[in-house]
């Protein structure tokens, strides 16, 4: 089995600002690249039976309209579904939006994944440090999986001292990547990384 810490460091992260006023978004963006072909990696994040052995148990219908709710998180509508290549939802929320795209380069396949909400809702680019460490944690199960490698059970899997070295790790990367944007204040980001500490990092429960 591959380090974690190794994927970490070669997942792409960008956040952005964009729009203006009433309408401006902040955009979280994951990008990695997986040796598999964009047919396989396209069922592995949509196909039910797959999903649960990497990310979550998910019911509902994978159709543009259709419904879906993740089991122990967020639910939504899916707005558009076309093989093998965009999907799009909303996550917990109408504004909240998750877009994935898949893009073949050679033999593998690149998938995008970007997470966009209001500013008014995300309060600044340091939004991303609530939601990217944990995208950030799905893609390694992702990875795993497409290898082979199944974690068993994704929650007692995300909960071992290994995610959370790894989850360290990334929110490390998502304070450099936060600050380079300009899109935050140092006390905005400092906010986001202890929140994110909190969530993804807790010390361990004394025995």
């Amino acid at each position: 089995m591959r380090d974690l810490l190794a994927e970490v460091a070669e997942t792409a992260r960008e956040v952005a600002r964009r729009g203006g006023a009433d309408d401006e978004l902040v955009a979280v963006t994951v990008r990695r690249e997986y040796p598999a072909a964009a047919e396989d990696v396209w069922e592995a994040v949509t196909d039910p039976a797959r999903l649960a052995r990497w990310f979550a148990p998910v019911t509902g219908d994978l159709r543009p309209g259709g419904g879906f709710a993740v089991e122990g998180n967020a639910d939504g509508e899916i707005r558009e579904c076309s093989p093998p290549s965009t999907l799009v939802l909303t996550w917990g929320g109408p504004v909240s939006v998750v877009t994935v795209r898949l893009t073949p380069a050679g033999a593998a396949t690149v998938l995008e994944l970007e997470h966009t909400v209001p500013v008014a809702f995300a309060g600044s680019g340091a939004g991303a440090l609530f939601v990217g460490p944990g995208w950030d944690v799905a893609l390694l199960g992702l990875g795993l999986h497409l290898r082979g490698e199944d974690v068993g059970d994704p929650v007692a899997w995300e909960g071992g001292e290994e995610v959370r070295r790894a989850n360290a790790a990334s929110i490390d990367a998502w304070v450099a990547t936060v600050t380079a944007s300009g899109t935050a204040t140092p006390e905005e980001v400092a906010g986001g990384e202890a929140a994110a500490r909190a969530q993804f990092t807790p010390e361990p429960s004394a025995s």
